[in-house]
């Protein structure tokens, strides 16, 4: 038979009025931390089998042990020093982003609300402690938007429900109750850690803490999440060059076979062209972009990225629909007006309801304070303590009403205080129909403002004997209005100007009255047009302000999807529990360090205090990392395709090989090593002020045009240096070419980092940056490795002063080539907007 209540806390050994603090700090020390065991990261061993699982990577290997397989051991060995190199970069690298991730999630450690005494004969105080230091026995406080801190067994509850889909996977609200004693077989009256109170408040007792949870039980097999949209696309691009890479060997094998009758000895080199096409260094320039960019978030601005490819999705991002309650405000009404019946100013009314706000914090005992009783107290000071309170009915969704009783001023004379909603308190008031009337218009008035109006009024009411109910509160005499306005969050404005100024439209979805939501939008300097309800509005464009009032969650959920199906890249920002569906929804979901907790453990990026510009800041900084990834991917992709094109050109037209496989892997060893920089780099302020998307299309058409320009470049060189002296087939000559060419690939590839780097000109800056300088070495390395010890190893040796000559006329029309064809690129793509790579 399970405990009853009382049996509970007798267990306990605790009460309902909680522990003491010394009582907590002594079972905190025994049992620990209320925090899950830390999930052990992947070993170095499982790290390096995860990073050989990438698709160049693993192709890597695989020809690797294809050349080990025909004997080609030098050609085997630089391959799979290659991998070795990248698996190791990308290993410590994630290593690195975990311990930073780990040590910035303390930034979002919760809190609950839990009762503790000084001492066993003081009163218990309801206070603020992190989720972290609570213990079994300790009593909480329970309201909507909470996460539950701990496995709890409630004591007190009205209207609880409760989602268990972190548990269960059921998304529906489960009620609760606190059945005493409990029912046989059920559990109503447990709440587990991790689940979201939807509605209603309850009191409870810790029963389990830390990893003694059944939250901490199911974390133990975490669910996989769905690849991001910025995986996709990198897993989309990944796989067709694979694909073109795999292609490469058997037409290499086949077209020497037909021409020069050598297939097989043809293979080193064959499977050293397709190295040199794959892009090793993807996984660590990713990953080290993406980590470097969280870090200094956080560092700067406080600003937490759960999830790391969500980073590079907020650079994306083009549309960002923002909550208004609690984000555009402070989730703070103040009060604006108190008017009498006659639409006058009248102070009586403020008392009036301020009163009633009193008593009903003091009798009702909510599980936090109303947020317009806070305001009328602000306003009016604590007028209650002139009155004796007598009983308390709290807000009821069902009727939209509360009543305070107090003690009137003859002898076993009771006041009733109403206020709520204005047609109910209206339909419980004594008045005629065309007054009745007059003051819905009075209250439209008001709304129409964009003002939030509560009704008040009163009735005197002989002392009653019996407890007090909804029902009593009729025959009303209606006292006047209050007007409430939002408090605007700070900051506010300036940050809708400055994602303006990034090209981020503002999408306000609210599920406040039109006249409310548009008067805030006016407040904060947004021309917002026509206010549109959510019954009436579809997907929506991003023209403009838009904004949608009368919002449900699934209506909200419902925009952001369409959104996205309409092509655009969506955040949505939210703090409250009702915003948790369209957080999911978008393709990054925001909110605040004091969303409610289910709201922020639903979001990919938490804004550590709450300073909306720190939006601006994040989604600056994943277009600068996602600026990085695609400079990568436009440099490398597109000078390897070129040299990979130009070398299965010249191995068909030359005798021999263009290039020893043990060349090209050693220049594929140097550019890879180069392009490390442009993790470091900062990329052009123009690129930042517009969205940045890796589209696939696009960026593989602008590797094919500039790796064809890259090609002719290179095949230009290959007809220079035939037209040299010692053109025939000797020994040395071959090694003259290979050196020659060996110098011209790493030249020509220093000059595609300088001039296709994302948005950066080569006037662009007076100091050269992380990827000047690395370029800046790339090119001594081609021209000093031939005539180092090094150089004579790979067969190679240093170039007569003619050979020089003819390299830099080369190299000076590709550059004025790349040039003029960055030009035209670029001004094609201003003219197509933000969409291309």
């Amino acid at each position: 038979m399970p405990d009853t209540a009382l049996g509970l806390l007798r267990r306990l050994e605790t009460g309902p009025r909680g522990l003491t603090d010394t009582e907590a700090a002594a079972r905190l020390a025994a049992l620990g931390e209320n925090t899950p065991a830390p999930l052990a990261g992947p070993s170095w061993p499982r790290r390096c089998v995860r990073a050989l699982r990438d698709p160049f990577t693993a192709l890597l290997l695989t020809l690797g042990l294809v050349s080990a397989c025909v004997a080609s051991w030098r050609t085997a060995a630089v391959i799979l020093a290659l991998v070795a190199v990248s698996c190791a970069l990308r290993v410590t690298g994630e290593r690195r982003a975990d311990r930073a991730l780990a040590a910035l999630r303390g930034l979002v450690t919760g809190t609950a609300t839990v009762l503790r005494r000084t001492d066993r004969a003081a009163e218990p105080q309801a206070r603020e402690v992190p989720v972290a230091d609570l213990v079994p026995g300790d009593v909480v406080r329970l309201g909507p938007g909470d996460l539950v801190p701990a496995d709890v067994t409630l004591l007190r509850a009205r209207g609880l429900t409760v989602r268990e889909d972190v548990l269960t996977g059921e998304s529906a609200p489960v009620p609760k109750h606190a059945a005493d004693p409990p029912e046989q077989g059920t559990d109503a009256r447990l709440c587990f850690q991790g689940c979201a109170v939807v509605t209603g408040s309850a009191t409870a007792v810790v029963v389990e803490t830390g990893p003694r949870t059944r939250f901490a039980a199911a974390q133990r097999a975490p669910a996989r999440r769905e690849p991001s949209a910025f995986d996709r696309s990198v897993h989309g691009i990944s796989w067709v060059l694979v694909r073109f890479v795999l292609l490469t060997p058997p037409l290499v094998l086949m077209a020497a076979a037909a021409l020069h009758g050598r297939g097989v000895a043809t293979l080193p080199f064959a499977v050293a062209v397709a190295v040199g096409l794959t892009p090793e260094m993807l996984p660590v320039i990713v990953t080290t972009c993406l980590a470097r960019a969280a870090a200094l978030l956080a560092r700067t601005h406080q600003v937490v990225v759960r999830r790391l490819p969500a980073l590079h999705d907020l650079g994306a991002v083009d549309v960002l629909c923002v909550d208004k309650t609690g984000t555009l405000t402070r989730n703070r009404p103040v009060v604006a007006a108190a008017l009498g019946p006659d639409g006058r100013t009248d102070p009586e009314v403020l008392r009036w309801a301020a009163v009633g706000a009193w008593w009903t914090l003091q009798l009702a005992d909510p599980p936090a304070p109303d947020a317009l009783d806070e305001a009328l107290l602000n306003a009016a000071g604590p007028v209650g303590e002139e009155y004796d309170g007598v009983a308390a009915l709290p807000f009821d969704p069902a009727h939209r009403v509360a009543t305070a009783v107090v003690a009137g001023d003859g002898l076993g004379c009771h006041v009733l205080i109403t206020k709520g909603a204005v047609e109910d308190v209206l339909d419980r008031c004594a008045l005629p129909e065309d007054e009745h009337r007059r003051l819905l218009g009075l209250a439209a008035g008001q709304a129409e403002a964009g003002l939030r109006v509560l009704a008040v009024a009163t009735a005197e009411r002989p002392a009653a004997v019996r407890p007090y109910r909804a029902a009593d509160a009729r025959g009303l005499t209606f006292r006047g209005l209050v007007g409430f306005r939002d408090e605007l969050a700070p900051g506010a404005a300036e940050a809708l100007r400055e994602l303006a100024a990034l090209g981020v439209t503002v999408h306000v979805l609210t599920g406040d009255h039109p006249a409310t939501a548009a008067r805030v939008c006016r407040d904060l300097g947004l021309d917002v047009g026509e206010v549109e309800t959510a019954s009436r509005a579809g997907s929506g464009g991003s023209g403009g302000v838009r904004v949608v009032a009368r919002c449900t969650p699934e209506d909200k959920a419902r925009i952001v999807s369409g959104l996205r199906e309409a092509g655009h890249t969506v955040g949505f920002l939210g703090d409250g529990v009702n915003d948790v569906p369209a957080l999911h929804a978008a393709d990054v979901g925001l909110a605040p360090r004091e969303a409610v907790g289910v709201a922020r453990e639903s979001a990919d990026v938490v804004l550590g205090r709450k300073d909306l510009t720190a939006i601006g800041h994040a989604v600056v900084a994943g277009r600068h990392s996602s600026a990085n990834i695609a400079s990568y991917l436009r440099v490398t992709l597109s000078s390897n395709l070129g040299n990979v094109l130009a070398m299965l050109a010249a191995g068909l037209l030359l005798p021999f090989l263009p290039m020893l496989p043990s060349q090209v892997l050693a220049q594929n060893l140097c550019f890879d090593a180069a392009q490390l920089a442009f993790a470091h780099d900062r990329p052009d302020r123009a690129v930042l002020r517009r969205p940045t998307r890796l589209r696939p299309p696009a960026l593989l058409r602008f590797i094919t045009g500039f790796g064809l320009l890259n090609a002719v470049a290179d095949l230009a060189t290959f007809a220079v240096l035939a037209l040299a002296p010692h053109g025939d087939a000797a020994p040395a000559d071959r090694v003259l070419f290979h050196s020659a060419w060996f110098t011209e690939n790493l030249l020509t590839q220093a000059l595609v980092m300088v001039l296709l780097r994302t948005g950066r000109r080569v006037a662009g800056r007076r100091r050269p940056g992380p990827v000047g300088r690395s370029a800046a070495a790339l090119a001594a390395a081609g021209l000093l490795i031939p005539l180092t010890p090094l150089g004579a190893t790979l067969r190679m040796t240093g170039l007569p002063a003619v050979h020089y000559l003819l390299l830099a006329a080369v190299l000076g029309v590709y550059a004025l080539a790349l040039a003029v064809a960055r030009g035209r690129h670029d001004r094609r793509r201003s003219e197509d907007g933000p969409s291309q790579p």
